[in-house]
């Protein structure tokens, strides 16, 4: 009879040792966190720091198959929206450009930040952006009207939402 009620204990145990395992392997394995650099400036948004942030060089990786991912990336800032602030502009390391807008547009950035290291905290995603969009930023960036008008197909981009962004002093 004794071994009758240890059975049901040990299959519980021998079950939940089962599922443990497979929780633990369907995980993917989080990016070893960079060496953050000392960034220091003024922040927009919410109120960010620094600490943790990936270097967009990182940013394939983080994304890795996934659409978008939560993320804190560090860079430069290339370009900014020349009309308000509403938005900047970081190169990828393949060259490519990735748009940063605002959350809820609810700030902007400095318009002259060109160059500058800024650190931007939200979610990064990829996305095909519509002509009419391509168009309304290229006005904002004070392209003539023929370069506008040359903007004639969608295209693939990398977009970021940033909640806060950090600009370096």
């Amino acid at each position: 009879m004794r071994t009758l009620s240890v059975l049901p204990a040990a299959l519980l145990l021998l079950a939940a040792c089962q599922q443990q395992s497979k929780t633990e392997t369907a995980a993917a394995p989080a990016p070893a966190p960079a060496e953050t650099p000392a960034v220091t400036g003024k922040t927009y948004g919410s109120a960010i720091t620094a600490a943790g942030a990936q270097p967009l060089s990182a940013l394939n990786t983080v994304l890795g198959d996934q659409d978008s991912a939560q993320v804190k990336l560090v860079g430069k800032a290339d370009a900014v929206c020349q009309a308000k602030g509403c938005w900047l502009t970081m190169k990828t390391p393949d060259g490519q450009e990735m748009r940063v807008r605002f959350k809820d547009y609810a700030f902007f950035v400095p318009k002259d930040i060109s160059g500058k290291t800024v650190v931007i905290n939200g979610w990064a995603h990829r996305e095909t952006v519509p002509v009419s969009d391509l168009q309304h930023y290229a006005k904002d960036a004070g392209k003539s009207d023929a370069e506008v008008a040359a903007i004639t197909k969608p295209q693939q981009q990398l977009n970021f939402e940033a909640d806060g962004v950090l600009v370096a002093e």
